[in-house]
């Protein structure tokens, strides 16, 4: 693509982009940067070949968009590896009895065997591949012989009964 035509393809998406990513994060400078960020990898990704005026390069550009926001807000929300490390090398112990859930002898790891046992076959089989196993939502799919619309519906829905088990246990 030349750089006049993306320019056109840049001027034309900018506000929608811009107002789309700041609907997600409301936060001005967030949605700038992320802005920013998507239009770069539109730029590497844009192939030579083909235009940018079609109503499909739009929805592959909001496509995009909603990869960049699911990075970001999966970066956000995720805590440094070493910062449990940090945690227990400056003494702390672990949650006091109080917060401990259910039985204060039982591990986290019994605690999510013991939850995993208790949902039907198919919730708990897509919870192991999806945070056990690491897998994407396609490889979980794959995998199981789902659909990938299938796999998020069963992992919300195994992610909700498995917080409705935990709340019975605790609660």
């Amino acid at each position: 693509m030349d750089v006049q035509a993306f320019q056109r393809f840049y001027e034309d998406n900018l506000h929608l982009i811009y107002r789309y990513v700041y609907s997600k994060v409301g936060n001005r400078e967030e949605a700038e940067d992320l802005t920013s960020q998507i239009f770069m990898k539109a730029v590497r990704l844009l192939s030579s070949e083909r235009g940018t005026g079609s109503p499909s390069w739009q929805r592959w550009l909001f496509q995009v968009a909603r990869t960049t926001l699911a990075d970001y807000w999966r970066s956000h929300y995720r805590f440094p590896l070493d910062s449990l490390e940090e945690l227990l090398d400056a003494g702390w112990q672990g949650p006091s009895e109080e917060v401990s859930l259910s039985c204060p002898d039982e591990r986290p790891a019994e605690r999510v065997q013991r939850i995993l046992q208790a949902l039907p076959a198919h919730y708990r089989e897509v919870l192991i591949c999806r945070f056990l196993l690491n897998l994407s939502i396609k490889e979980t799919a794959l995998r199981l012989g789902l659909s990938e619309a299938n796999v998020k519906v069963l992992q919300f829905r195994a992610l909700k009964r498995a917080a409705e088990l935990e709340s019975v246990v605790t609660g």
